[in-house]
Parts: C-alpha cells; sequence; structure tokens
C-alpha cells in the first residue's frame, strides 16, 4: 500500500519528515534500546487488563509489533508509515499482519475490529481529526478505541532525557490535553467513555508508584501518560425483544401488580420469573396470573440455588430477549420506569443502564438512614474505583444488552463468584469491558408487600469487601 495520503506542501512536507526521522530510529533500535523499557513494559501490562486475548486488533502507529504482539490478538494488524519498523515487524511477529500505511488514509484497510490502538501516536499526527475519521468504517458499535498520549507536564522531562541519549528522540510534537481529544472523537464521530492518568515514574522501582500512587490526587496530576477509551457514536437500531428478569421470593402479593402494571417495550416483551423458595404461596400465585393473562409472554422457573444472583443468572439463561432487565418483585422501583431504561439503552446513550435511587426523595419507609449513608459512601467509592459514575451500586433495575451479558459472564472468573447480589458482578463486569454505564435516577417506593432479604450489618461488611476486591482487580492494576 502507498503510504501517501492527499496533503498540502506543508502537509507532505510535515510526514516526508517524520518517515524519514522514524525509519531512522528503527534502524538505530537494532543495536540501541535506551531507557524506556520500563515504561513500554507498563503500557503492555495496562493494554492487557483493556484487552482480552482472542479479539480483532487494529494498532495504528505500531512500530515493529512489540504492543500488538503482547495482546495475543485472534486476529492482529499493524500499521506504520516507517517502512523499516514494518520489515522488522514482519522478521518478528510473523504471525501478525503489518501494513505499510499512512494513518491519514486507511481506505484500503479491510475491519471490523473489536479494538483499535493508537499508542503514542496522536502527538506525532499531522491531522487527529482525520485519523480518527479513517478509523470510523472499521468499527462495529461494540468496537472499542484506546489512546495513550503524553502529558505536556512531560514536555521539558522527557528533552532532557532525550538529550541524555535515554529516551527516543523525537520531532516537534502536538500537546494535547484531554478536552482536545474529546472534542476531536466527537466531531469524528466517536464518543469518549473514560479517561485515566497512568506512569508516574517511567524508570526502575516504579511499580508502587505507577499501580497506587497515580490513583491519588495530586500524584495523579502529574503522570507521564493520558489514557483515553472512547466507542463509535450510536447509531439507530431496530427495536429488540425484552426480557425482564422478576426474582421473587415471598412476594406473592405483588404478582398481579407486575402482570398487570409492566409496560411493553420494544418489538416485544417476555416476563421471566424465578421463584427463590418462598415460604407463602409466590409460586402458585405466578402460575395464577399466568393463566390469567396468557397475552403476556411469561416463564416462570423454580430456583435451584440461592441467593438473589444465582436467580438472576437463571433468568438471563432463559430469557430469549435482545435485551435483559431486571425487576425486584417488591416493587419498590415502579414497572412503569421500566421503559425509560429501554429508551437509554436502545438510543445508545449507555450500554449499561444502573438505577439509582439516592437523586430523588424516598418515600418514609423505603431505606432505613443507616442504609442510605451507606449506600453513599459505597457510591462515591465504586465510581472512584470503577471510573465512571456509579450512585448506586445496589439498585435492582439494571439494564444491558443479552450479548454484552454474556460477555460479562464468560469472563467471571476474572473477578470471581462470590457475589449474592449479582450487582456487582454485572457493574464490575460492564467496566471490564468499558461498556458505558449510564445512572437513571429513579423514585424509591415503600414495598407493599413483605419484608427486605437485606441484612444491614452482613450485607455492609461483604460491601467493603467489594471495594477491596475492585480496587486490586480493576483499579490498582
Amino acid at each position: 500500500m502507498n503510504p501517501q495520503p492527499s496533503f498540502d506542501a506543508a502537509g507532505r512536507a510535515y510526514q516526508q519528515t517524520r518517515i524519514a526521522h522514524w525509519d531512522a530510529l528503527a534502524r538505530r533500535r537494532d543495536t540501541w534500546h535506551g531507557q524506556g523499557g520500563w515504561y513500554h513494559r507498563r503500557l503492555h501490562e495496562i493494554f492487557r487488563f483493556l484487552v482480552g486475548p482472542s479479539q480483532r486488533v487494529l494498532e495504528i502507529g505500531c512500530g515493529a509489533g512489540g504492543l500488538l504482539s503482547t495482546l495475543q490478538p485472534s486476529k492482529g494488524v499493524g500499521v506504520d508509515f516507517s517502512a523499516e519498523a514494518i520489515q522488522r515487524g514482519r522478521a518478528s511477529h510473523p504471525e501478525l499482519e503489518f501494513i505499510h500505511a499512512d494513518a491519514h488514509d486507511l481506505s484500503a484497510l479491510k475491519g471490523p475490529f473489536d479494538f483499535i490502538i493508537l499508542s503514542d501516536t496522536i502527538n506525532d499526527l499531522w491531522d487527529v481529526q482525520r485519523v480518527f475519521e479513517q478509523v470510523c468504517p472499521l468499527c462495529t458499535p461494540r468496537t472499542r478505541l484506546i489512546l495513550n498520549f503524553h502529558s505536556h507536564l512531560w514536555g521539558l522531562p522527557l528533552a532532557i532525557l532525550q538529550r541524555l541519549g535515554l529516551a527516543s528522540p523525537n520531532l516537534d510534537q502536538n500537546w494535547l490535553t484531554r478536552e482536545d481529544i474529546s472534542g476531536m472523537l466527537h466531531l469524528a464521530g466517536f464518543e469518549a467513555i473514560r479517561f485515566t492518568r497512568e506512569v508516574l515514574w517511567p524508570l526502575p522501582l516504579g511499580g508502587f508508584a505507577d499501580r497506587f500512587l497515580v490513583r491519588f490526587w495530586p500524584f495523579s496530576e502529574l503522570a507521564l501518560a493520558n489514557f483515553v477509551i472512547a466507542r463509535p457514536a450510536p447509531q439507530p437500531a431496530p427495536p429488540p425483544k425484552v426480557s425482564v428478569i422478576v426474582p421473587a421470593r415471598n412476594e406473592s402479593g405483588n404478582v398481579q401488580a407486575i402482570f398487570e402494571r409492566t409496560p411493553q417495550m420494544g418489538r416485544e416483551t417476555e416476563l421471566v420469573f424465578v421463584e427463590g423458595h418462598s415460604s407463602d404461596d409466590t409460586y402458585a400465585a405466578i402460575e395464577r396470573e399466568m393463566a390469567v393473562h396468557p397475552e403476556i409472554p411469561a416463564q416462570l422457573h423454580r430456583q435451584t440455588g440461592i441467593g438473589k444472583a444465582d436467580a438472576v443468572r437463571l433468568g438471563y439463561d432463559k430469557a430469549t430477549g435482545d435485551v435483559l432487565m431486571i425487576l425486584d418483585a417488591d416493587l419498590t422501583v415502579p414497572p412503569e420506569d421500566l421503559p425509560r431504561f429501554y429508551d437509554a439503552l436502545v438510543s445508545g446513550k449507555g450500554e449499561f443502564i444502573n438505577g439509582v435511587r439516592l437523586v430523588y426523595p424516598m418515600e418514609k419507609e423505603a431505606m432505613r438512614g443507616l442504609n442510605f449513608l451507606g449506600n453513599k459512601f459505597f457510591s462515591l467509592a465504586f465510581s472512584w474505583l470503577l471510573g465512571q459514575s456509579v450512585k448506586d451500586t445496589l439498585c435492582g433495575t439494571k439494564v444491558l444488552w443479552r450479548e454484552d451479558y454474556q460477555k460479562i459472564a464468560a469472563n467471571r472468573a476474572y473477578f470471581g463468584d462470590f457475589d449474592p447480589f449479582g450487582d456487582f458482578d454485572l457493574i464490575f463486569g460492564a467496566a471490564k469491558l468499558n461498556l458505558k454505564i449510564v445512572d437513571l435516577p429513579i423514585r424509591y417506593r415503600e414495598r407493599t408487600y413483605g419484608s427486605t432479604n437485606i441484612s444491614r450489618w452482613k450485607h455492609g461488611l461483604l460491601l467493603l469487601r467489594m471495594v477491596a476486591f475492585a480496587a486490586r482487580r480493576i483499579k490498582f492494576v
């Protein structure tokens, strides 16, 4: 492929100068490696966390393919305008495909890809927005674009290291802010999901600083690398089928209202009841209402395990819809609110819609005072840990696409299986998949039948355990 997209004279001169520079650097690296190894090893760790193995991965500005190779893609394609770098990549990593092309013209590439990476590339581009636009046709709605670029604060230290021969020399750079990148992504048809700051000490003995200190202010402001995760802007889709999962234990008095009040959404809405060892006649009540309402698609299953998480997973396995919703049978979240969750998901405003009970004033007996304060604390903790707003971790109503749930379930071993609620299994999984999480405020109601199954102290301690677990498996990696 000819790496010569159309530019004006200034653009052509800019690109030719950089091609010559990176060709020379590729040759130099045959015998010289500088002191950047620790920095690149840390980048590889971060990318391995963000990109699971066996994915379709495109890296733009791949160099000799070191990063791309560590990700173990099912299909790995590297693009670079340096012929010298491409030659060395093909020799070192024959399992990957290397394409000699300029990032400003990717028209000959064949997608789609699950992940597209620009690592330490955008600071060297002539036209960043144009490159983002070139990437768009290579995406699916689930593709994630991952960028990392240097902070402007490191301009002088890097220049000093380069003069000392300890770091790779660079030509004049675009020193871009996160706001600059977010704006150009938006103009090119992408939406930024999450920003993080990484790598505080890109030298030996940097493990503690790079995993822990960089997560806290003011150290985070001094980080070398800015990371951005983005997704393609959502596009309209045909109406999907909806499955409303209703875990029900000792909720006989609410069953009739569930049938009467749950709205129809999408092209069809089914109710999937999972009855969990009730001491009242919940199972029989569901059977009666199914007979009274034959026009409503409904399933009924007996739970064999224990806990809400087990019940929800059984419901998900039995559901036939494209959209999966959870409706607690206590009706503290009104079924009439479900269309708002549906609209937020199907419109593309989010990919994981999380109900929030802590915004509007609650009915008098809806939540006890200590529970309310505990939920406020955990909302702040989990929002910080996950890098996206999660203002209410235990609201029972959560909505996501079936295909995303299947990916969460397939990756469940990463977090373990000790969550009796099921909320954290979904929230952690959504964060690990880099899904766009959206908080949706609802008015939380008092129970009209039965009593809560939540133990304040027992489950509060479990929440603290979840915070520690999320910190270890998501934040401090």
